[in-house]
């Protein structure tokens, strides 16, 4: 009786004689002779995959004949074609990524044990194949890992821009359409209180979807060291060399580490993933982003508290455009550009705001 992941398996099937061809069209474009090597001794290695695929799904039933590149995968070699190897290259290191996930899953869920051996064997071989595209594109390790990280003076800045901009818009427009001053405040109030309850939860929630992330990456890292020691011990090796280390000590040094699966696991997941000691939980996260959108939000509303009329308009514009200046300078930091020049963008930004948003508020009171 045929396996219940034939669909599955077939999949895999194509995808290794897609990355054989793909390799073999990388290789004609690369002019370093060293480099094609490399390529079509991978190419090689898929088309062994292809026939080990071919092999289990002949045990099991279904018989294939030769693998012909996909449709899918012609394009992408005719695209790498035009443009080179700086196409390809990114194309099939995220493949790779892809094919070490997916046999990981498939040596997990599958219960014949032919295909977790067959799925732990390409697993590895594609690991070393994405650590030997990786170094050629000079990426990071285990690139089928991700990770990235936010932080506390982010989620303030943005979410005080966000508050900042968008209640400058809405009060403006406000303005625009030349309604009694109360309701200009309680029109600014309410999108004050409407866009900190939308910022704080959307900062939530992505504080959340990161956290699940980098537990599945643990998780799966936990899992390669598992099955694969052997390659995590040649990454850990190839870090502490990176550090200085002799290879001969390096090596010693991820032995002696690999030992303890535990210690492994700690040392894989600050080295590689670069995965530190969470320091903010997803309820701190969105308290904070909430609260930093709300203060923003304040700026354009909080002379109305105070002065009435044209004071309390041009008071409110005045405030908002140096804060404008001062966030867009605060945003350097994370951006590399100079503190002036991202200062002017967002104060132009604010002024086109506050533009578009009276003149729509004008325009709807003329036609209502």
């Amino acid at each position: 009786m045929p396996d219940p992941d034939l669909q599955d398996w077939l999949h895999h099937w194509q995808d290794e004689a897609d990355a054989a061809y793909l390799y073999l069209a990388l290789a004609g474009q690369e002019t370093d002779p060293h480099r094609k090597d490399v390529y079509i001794k991978l190419a090689g290695v898929e088309e062994r995959h292809v026939q080990m695929w071919g092999k289990l799904l002949a045990a099991h039933g279904h018989k294939v004949e030769h693998a012909r590149p996909s449709l899918n995968a012609k394009i992408r070699a005719w695209v790498g074609r035009r443009f080179g190897t700086r196409f390809l290259l990114p194309l099939l290191l995220r493949e790779e990524g892809q094919e070490v996930k997916g046999y990981l899953d498939l040596h997990k869920s599958s219960t014949l044990p032919d295909a977790q051996e067959v799925s732990l064997q390409l697993a590895k071989e594609s690991a070393a194949h994405a650590e030997t595209l990786a170094g050629l594109s000079g990426k990071g390790s285990e690139p089928w890992h991700k990770s990235g990280s936010g932080g506390f003076l982010r989620n303030v800045v943005y979410g005080f821009n966000d508050g900042l901009t968008a209640n400058f818009g809405l009060v403006a427009g406000v303005i625009g359409a030349a309604v009694p001053p109360h309701v200009i405040m309680i029109s600014g109030v309410a999108g004050m209180i409407a866009d900190a309850l939308s910022m704080g939860s959307s900062g939530y929630l992505a504080a959340k979807s990161e956290q699940e992330v980098y537990d599945h990456e643990i998780a799966m890292e936990k899992e390669e060291i598992r099955l694969m020691p052997e390659v995590e011990e040649e990454e850990l090796a190839l870090l502490y060399e990176a550090k200085g280390l002799e290879p001969g000590t390096a090596r010693r040094m991820a032995e002696e580490v690999m030992r303890d699966p535990e210690r492994a696991l700690g040392e894989s997941v600050r080295e590689e993933l670069k995965i530190g000691k969470a320091h903010a939980t997803p309820f701190r996260e969105g308290w904070i982003t909430g609260v930093a959108t709300a203060i923003g939000a304040l700026i354009p509303v909080a002379p109305f508290l105070v002065f009435e009329g044209r004071t309390a308009i041009w008071t409110a514009f005045s405030i908002a455009m140096l804060s404008h200046f001062a966030v867009g300078g605060a945003r350097s930091f994370f951006t590399g550009r100079g503190v002036i020049r991202s200062g002017v963008d967002m104060f132009v930004i604010g002024v086109g705001v506050a533009a578009v948003g009276y003149f729509v508020g004008d325009l709807v009171a003329r036609v209502l």
